[in-house]
């Protein structure tokens, strides 16, 4: 296995994970592939994560937060979204990252697929997140092939 070049991709609460990789272990993560992450505990859906954590929210909310370690990122991070999630907000979720991020000028690839919901799916979706695996760990640009037009 070569250590330099470790990806993670991870979906919901594998996105906030995925992304939380290269923001608190660079040393072994080098990219990630976050999609419909919950980026912030404390802007998801308290039944969710105060079950799990308690509340009220404390200090550790703060500290596990994407948003506020954002300034952190190193390696490769591609964010993909569905703008009509009704899980995981857009807004309150990847936005606000991607807002931590910007303000922390530090790169990385965001796609906001229009009018998928929070499973996202399909082969658009799996062909980027594969591509920037193989672009970002092998350094090369991906074969794109493509499917045959159906004829009517």
């Amino acid at each position: 296995m070569d250590s330099t070049r470790i990806g993670i991709y991870g979906h919901s609460h594998g996105g906030y994970e995925s992304t939380r990789a290269l923001l608190a272990h660079s040393k072994s993560y080098h990219v990630a592939v976050s999609s419909a992450g919950n980026h912030d505990h404390r802007y998801v859906k308290a039944a969710y994560m105060e079950q799990w954590r308690g509340y009220p929210q404390g200090p550790d909310y703060r500290r596990d937060s994407n948003v506020v370690n954002a300034h952190k990122l190193e390696g490769k991070l591609l964010l993909i979204h569905g703008d009509m999630d009704m899980n995981v907000n857009l807004s309150t979720s990847t936005m606000r990252l991607v807002a931590a991020l910007v303000r922390a000028n530090k790169d990385f690839d965001l796609i906001i697929i229009p009018g998928a919901p929070h499973g996202i799916g399909g082969s658009y979706h799996s062909r980027k997140l594969r591509d920037f695996f193989v672009r970002h760990l092998h350094g090369i640009e991906p074969t794109t092939v493509r499917p045959e037009r159906r004829r009517r």
